[in-house]
């Protein structure tokens, strides 16, 4: 099965700038630290890193690994930062993993070449691309951006980077808005409800903090995203799914919302010690339904489909090690 087939049959619904300063090193012959790379606080790739961690720490005392995750700039800074060896693994939309590998879309991936000791351990949520306007901003399809006031998202974030796509495919420019900001996720839902803009965007999994909290504080809906450039999108990279946010999740969206979006997904480098990734894996899926339990978006989640589905890096040694042992592989 293709790629885009494995996301499509999953991609239905659904439910960052610190930078760590050190990689998983020994510092003493008992302790090893890992830093798990996530996003913005009210998103999804925040609880994820969190939620890893909280499983892997439960078992330090056995492993000999402490992990941290705090919140970053997103999956453009995660790859860049475990590229430069500042973080050990992080979380990643699909298609920055496998521009970064290819070198291809993004310029910091074109001017550093292929990544290849990129690394996948898994893919978790699958992620819509959500447009979220005012209900006073005339907007009703996402062609009604042009001359609003829109967030881009932070550079880095792999938000910006999908829209930089689709702003390439449509032929827009910064200049096609009235303003394009540049606020960071976990900002865009208060400055849409105090009027400082019409349009904040998110790839993000479902529900999400950061949805709620924009259609819950002011009148504000979730907006489709479709037509012949996103069509081509979806036909032109496997990486891109149609995706549907289910009605009712949100004040305001009571139908089905139709739209696009790609998986998140769990990524290291090859320089990461094989042990500290099997144990990091392990500490997921020996504890699956705990980690189900810690966010509305792992509801679905099958681990058959999480170590192949949306990747492409190859798998990390670690991880096919327990994979294998598992009879998954």
């Amino acid at each position: 099965m293709s790629l885009k087939n494995k996301l499509a049959t999953t991609l239905f619904s659904s439910a960052v700038g610190l930078a760590a300063t050190f990689s998983a090193t020994t510092v003493s012959a008992e302790q090893t630290y890992v830093t798990i790379g996530t996003g913005g606080q009210t998103g999804v790739y925040y609880v994820v890193g969190q939620s890893v961690c909280r499983l892997v720490n439960r078992e330090t005392k056995d492993h000999g690994i402490k992990c941290t995750a705090p919140s970053t700039g997103g999956s453009v800074a995660n790859i860049n930062a475990i590229r430069q060896g500042q973080q050990d693994m992080g979380m990643a939309q699909s298609d920055w993993q496998f521009h970064a590998l290819n070198g291809t879309k993004h310029k910091t991936f074109m001017d550093q070449g292929k990544f290849e000791n990129l690394r996948a351990l898994f893919s978790v949520h699958n992620e819509p691309f959500t447009v979220v306007a005012r209900a006073d901003s005339g907007v009703e399809s996402f062609d009604d951006l042009v001359g609003k006031r829109v967030n881009l998202n932070n550079p880095g974030s792999g938000t910006r980077g999908t829209m930089e796509v689709i702003m390439a495919e449509k032929g827009w420019t910064r200049d096609s808005f009235k303003l394009a900001a540049e606020l960071k996720a976990s900002e865009q839902a208060q400055a849409l409800c105090d009027n400082k803009l019409d349009v904040m965007i998110y790839s993000v999994g479902h529900p999400s903090g950061a949805i709620k909290e924009a259609t819950t504080s002011c009148d504000a809906k979730v907006i489709p995203v479709t037509g012949a450039a996103i069509d081509k999108l979806i036909a032109e990279n496997d990486y891109y799914a149609n995706a549907t946010i289910k009605g009712g999740l949100y004040k305001g969206s009571d139908a089905d919302v139709a739209t696009f979006g790609n998986a998140a997904t769990f990524v290291s480098s090859a320089d990461v010690d094989a042990d500290t990734v099997y144990q990091v894996v392990k500490a997921v899926f020996d504890n699956f339904d705990r980690f189900k339990r810690l966010h509305p978006a792992f509801n679905n989640l099958d681990p058959k489909q999480m170590i192949s589905g949306g990747l492409s890096a190859p798998l990390h040694d670690g991880a096919v090690r327990y994979y294998k042992e598992k009879g998954w592989m």
